[in-house]
């Protein structure tokens, strides 16, 4: 009775939670953050990286989903998608994105995966960008399923991580470490080698192409780290 009525009280909380940050996001969630990004110093590394997707391309962006906040005002006006999770945590994600501006697109390996494929594919095809976070919406932090090498060999474009750093922020007490950097922070945005996974590629190359961006992703983000002279936070 005393374990039914914990798992009771914590489904309660987490739904009090949600709808307490659903609030907190319509009252001042946009604002707070763009005054605050107003403030930090933007270091952009490594763009020939970038230069070597052809304008008006289409491509995959790869960044941890506990850095979401790190680089949401600065690529505000790129014309993103992001694909978010079709749960409720999902939905504060929904919530702020579209306050900044991004299109979302919901969706995941295990629910909604072949409507947010096809969705994607025609994103992709008209030159769009989406951005997906591998490790979200559950983690373990840094951890990445051949999700997002099979989504680059489904549609046939290219991955490129994006590694996220700053030198000073808070941390919410949650499985990413979720990052906020602080007033005056200076934020180092460091591009990836680009990763093109082949239509033909066999499960042993997707896993091998899903390491391969894992192994770039966190070099980016520790060169980063490196760059401002920091401690990283992981």
């Amino acid at each position: 009775m005393g374990a039914r009525s914990s798992t009771k009280g914590r489904r309660r909380f987490k739904r009090w939670r949600r709808q307490l940050g659903g609030a907190l996001i319509d009252l001042c969630g946009p604002a707070t953050l763009s005054a605050l990004s107003r403030t930090w110093k933007v270091e952009r590394l490594h763009e020939e990286r970038f230069a070597k997707i052809p304008p008006g391309s289409g491509f995959l962006l790869c960044i941890w989903h506990g850095r979401m906040v790190v680089g949401m005002h600065a690529f505000a006006e790129w014309g993103f998608h992001v694909l978010v999770s079709p749960s409720a945590d999902g939905d504060l994600s929904d919530k702020l994105l579209r306050r900044f501006g991004y299109k979302v697109i919901r969706g995941s390996s295990s629910r909604g995966g072949a409507r947010a494929l096809r969705a994607m594919l025609e994103v992709l095809e008209a030159g769009g960008k989406i951005v997906i976070t591998p490790d979200g919406p559950r983690g373990p932090r840094h951890s990445m399923n051949p999700g997002l090498a099979w989504m680059a060999r489904a549609t046939g474009f290219p991955v490129i991580p994006l590694g996220l750093a700053c030198d000073r922020a808070w941390h919410m007490n949650s499985w990413d470490r979720f990052t906020i950097p602080k007033a005056r922070a200076r934020v180092a945005y460091v591009w990836g080698e680009p990763l093109s996974v082949s239509r033909d590629a066999t499960p042993a190359d997707l896993e091998q192409a899903t390491q391969t961006l894992r192994e770039r992703t966190l070099a980016a983000e520790l060169e980063g780290y490196e760059h401002l002279g920091a401690k990283v936070d992981w």
